[in-house]
């Protein structure tokens, strides 16, 4: 069901609930309200925004994300770590740099040669 948003058309004659504007679940083929259920006030409708985290992933990404786990299943930590690098230098992800890095670390290279690498890329 959907929730709309209600305020009164008088706030000066308005109840704490529809003064600010209140929400209610209703039908969508119930008529709008035009009177507060608490007070009985005339009120409007309004029109809400929308709001919504939709976050979409890109089909490479998801094929890129899914080669990388399986080298790392696979134990190819300089495979895994070559594509999570050159993968998150082009998407800007941070998180998979780390995970690059945590991969280059599996695979042997030098710690301190990671970290100046690292630092590189936060200048």
């Amino acid at each position: 069901m959907p929730i709309y948003e209600y305020q009164a058309l008088s706030p000066d004659d308005a109840c704490e609930s529809c003064r600010p504007g209140f929400e209610i679940l209703q039908q969508i083929n119930e008529k709008p309200l035009s009177k507060c259920p608490y007070c009985g006030q005339p009120v409007k409708k309004n029109i809400s925004w929308c709001r919504s985290a939709v976050m979409e992933t890109s089909a490479e990404h998801v094929s890129v994300e899914n080669k990388i786990k399986d080298y790392e299943r696979l134990g190819m930590w300089s495979h895994a770590a070559e594509l999570a690098d050159k993968h998150s230098e082009k998407v800007k992800d941070k998180k998979l740099k780390i995970r690059a890095l945590e991969n280059y670390k599996k695979a042997g290279y030098n710690a301190d040669s990671l970290s100046k690498h690292a630092k590189l890329d936060d200048e």
